[in-house]
């Protein structure tokens, strides 16, 4: 155990934490400036805590790609804590996302992108235009034909595979909107240093097709991105923008965040499902599929450690293994991941690394690259343990998940 470093050790190998308020799109801000004054943050919006909101990322999007000084509160839903009272009092469906303007509520997403479109102008084409018309029509269309596949168990195959074709059928009408456009986004903004950005018509799209393609890897074995070349190319050019990337969730966090909001996802098991879904749940990730960018490892292994560090004692506090034993066996990983060191640990510790493994959420947490890397460490220190036990996620709810050990 000499090897393991010390809290103090690993916090001078870690990184300065970052500007949540002018810098990169990050899920921790309370307030986002785009260095203007904080008096110019006339809005706010309320999302969910842990970001896994489709229609909240929505929103968080377009406010970021539209640079418009805003404030942040955040909201528990349902399947992971109780919701706020306050925000019941001022919102009485308990709907989100919302946003506040001059003390005016708005709900429900293309309401909310429709209003600030008349305060701040449009991102891209407006979301009730007749450009953007068939765009939203064929979003839907998918929507409903994955939610069907996904979501609803199916006793024969013919069952799944009609439902797959349909699936497939819906997805190729994007992929032909993507190849008919030159940029490669549905919806181009050009800026005056010839940067292309994505617009209102990409933004419609992003939340669920993280989703599906994070989903169906998980449960249905089904690449998303190794079936339709163009949309992988556009998801490509997504995540090369590091506001997207501020927002992205992961694999691991979609595939298990999911059922508790939908009502179940549905498992079938195939030599691919079962590949894929190994490789997301002990941590190792689907490489490309799920992330398609060239990023600096040694960085963001130094984000893990300083966002690790930082909840350290909520953190251990809240993991069912022995405190003392946990801290010990968190140092280890922590080391692991710092510096490539090994060292072994129980059982009982060996399941508590894997229970945060299990319950690290992107981007509340970190990036999806310093998640990757982190519960590969996780996992690594723990593989040492002859034990390979771990804790079951929840699937009805998320109340493993509740915020209230993390709230100062």
């Amino acid at each position: 155990m000499n090897n393991i470093l010390s809290w103090d050790e690993l916090k001078r190998l870690s990184a300065n934490d970052l500007d949540r308020v002018n810098g990169k799109t990050n899920s921790y801000s309370n307030i986002r400036l785009f260095n203007h004054s904080e008096n110019e943050a006339e809005l706010i919006l309320y999302r969910d805590r842990h970001a896994w909101c489709p229609y909240c990322q929505k929103i968080w999007l377009w406010l970021e790609l539209k640079q418009i000084p805003y404030k942040v509160k955040k909201i528990n839903m349902f399947c992971y804590g109780k919701k706020e009272n306050w925000y019941r009092n001022k919102v009485n469906s308990g709907k989100l996302p919302a946003i506040e303007f001059k003390g005016k509520i708005i709900t429900e997403s293309d309401l909310i992108i429709s209003f600030l479109e008349k305060e701040y102008g449009a991102l891209g084409s407006p979301i009730f235009s007749n450009k953007l018309e068939k765009v939203r029509e064929i979003e839907r269309e998918i929507f409903r034909a994955w939610c069907n596949w996904l979501c609803r168990e199916n006793i024969i195959i013919i069952e799944s595979t009609l439902k797959k074709t349909k699936l497939k059928q819906k997805l190729q009408k994007l992929e032909d909107l993507i190849d008919n456009s030159s940029t490669g986004f549905l919806d181009p903004i050009y800026e005056e240093d010839n940067n292309i950005k994505p617009g209102t018509g990409d933004i419609i799209f992003i939340p669920y097709l993280e989703r599906l393609n994070a989903s169906l890897c998980y449960y249905k074995g089904f690449s998303l991105r190794e079936e339709f070349p163009k949309i992988n190319q556009w998801l490509t050019l997504l995540e090369n923008q590091s506001t997207y990337l501020g927002t992205q969730g992961d694999f691991h966090t979609h595939s298990h965040d999911l059922p508790p909001q939908m009502g179940g996802c549905y498992k079938e098991k195939n030599p691919k499902q079962i590949y894929y879904s190994n490789l997301i749940n002990n941590g190792e990730g689907l490489g490309e599929l799920e992330l398609n960018t060239t990023n600096n490892l040694n960085n963001y292994s130094k984000i893990a450690l300083h966002r690790l560090i930082k909840h350290k004692n909520n953190v251990i506090k809240s993991n069912p293994c022995n405190s003392d034993l946990f801290e010990i066996g968190l140092r280890s990983a922590l080391t692991h991941l710092a510096t490539g060191e090994t060292g072994k640990v129980n059982d009982e510790c060996a399941m508590g690394l894997r229970y945060l493994r299990d319950r690290i959420s992107v981007p509340r947490d970190m990036p999806l690259i310093s998640a990757r890397i982190l519960r590969q460490s996780l996992e690594k220190i723990s593989s040492l343990s002859p034990s390979k036990g771990f804790h079951n996620i929840p699937t009805q709810h998320r109340y493993d998940q509740d915020p209230t050990n993390f709230l100062s």
